[in-house]
């Protein structure tokens, strides 16, 4: 017998299992990453959960593994508490509409409007600044919105009175609708530019004026790109920390900073899994609800 004979016939009946069930080449495919998801991702959000209810010793502060609810409890009571997060929440629902109302004309025009060398400007103009570095981005809106910077001394030269903007949640709203509007504009340009251009030819061929086919025929076939941008819109402005930091200083705390504070100042790590479960269990609601809108078909 020779000697890769055994080798060879392992292989091909290997090879025949695979093509009489594709399920088990696509399972050998989809395992090592699918195994990393697990280990790193869902391990890691179990961790977290399971450490927020934990506590800490007021005079060790060491962590002590007693089940108790006190850092919900904490949470919940407290009026700050409760403020920082409804905050959050509201700031980032406000990013995820302006995005949406800033995407979708300009989606529009770049799908069913412009030329192919507009449309390839537009592009190159929506993803230039991701290119750049996402702290120098914050600190140029910081410069602009500054008490002297560029939006006041344009005021005045106007003759008007400056707008105190900088360090505010305005800022804080203006600077993330900026930051994370091409992550809107990308999935709302791709759901406007798969619908037919025969549907909109048999409104106006019904008698169905801009604004009836807009409401009936368009908008609707465009939901899911635009559910699909508000995940990214809603879901980066609640995990962040370093915007509201820099362009909204201590008035404008974002759940971000409690959880890098109690981490890395008074070193209350429960608390903090307790604090970052609250966005996670948001973006669980809001991920159904997205998926029955069919945003996932969007992406």
């Amino acid at each position: 017998m020779q000697p890769g004979r055994p080798l060879r016939a392992a292989r091909l009946y290997l090879t025949g299992v695979f093509w009489r069930h594709r399920w088990g080449k696509g399972l050998v495919l989809l395992a090592p990453p699918l195994l990393a998801f697990a280990l790193v991702y869902l391990a890691s959000l179990a961790a977290l959960f399971v450490s927020s209810f934990w506590t800490v010793n007021p005079f060790t502060t060491e962590i002590e593994h007693h089940w108790t609810l006190d850092n919900f409890r904490t949470i919940f009571e407290s009026s700050a508490y409760r403020t920082i997060a409804l905050r959050t929440i509201g700031i980032a629902a406000a990013v995820t509409v302006t995005d949406a109302i800033l995407a979708f004309p300009l989606g529009y025009f770049m799908a069913r409007l412009a030329r192919p060398r507009t449309r390839a400007f537009l592009f190159v103009a929506v993803l230039l600044p991701l290119w750049s570095s996402y702290l120098i981005r914050v600190y140029i809106w910081r410069l602009i919105l500054d008490q002297n910077g560029v939006l006041n001394w344009t005021l005045r030269q106007l003759g008007l009175g400056p707008l105190h903007l900088a360090y505010s949640n305005w800022a804080v709203w203006i600077v993330f609708s900026y930051v994370w509007l091409p992550f809107m504009v990308l999935p709302v340009y791709g759901a406007l530019e798969r619908i037919p251009e025969s549907l909109l030819e048999a409104s106006r061929d019904l008698g169905a004026r801009g604004f009836e086919t807009f409401r009936r025929i368009v908008l609707p076939l465009a939901l899911p790109g635009v559910v699909a941008g508000s995940i990214f819109t809603f879901s980066l402005t609640l995990g962040d920390y370093v915007t509201p930091m820099l362009a909204g200083g201590s008035s404008s705390q974002f759940i971000g900073n409690v959880v890098y504070s109690s981490v890395g100042i008074s070193n209350n790590v429960p608390f903090a899994a307790a604090f970052a479960t609250i966005p996670l269990a948001v973006m669980a609601v809001y991920l159904l609800i997205a998926r029955k809108l069919g945003a996932f078909e969007a992406m």
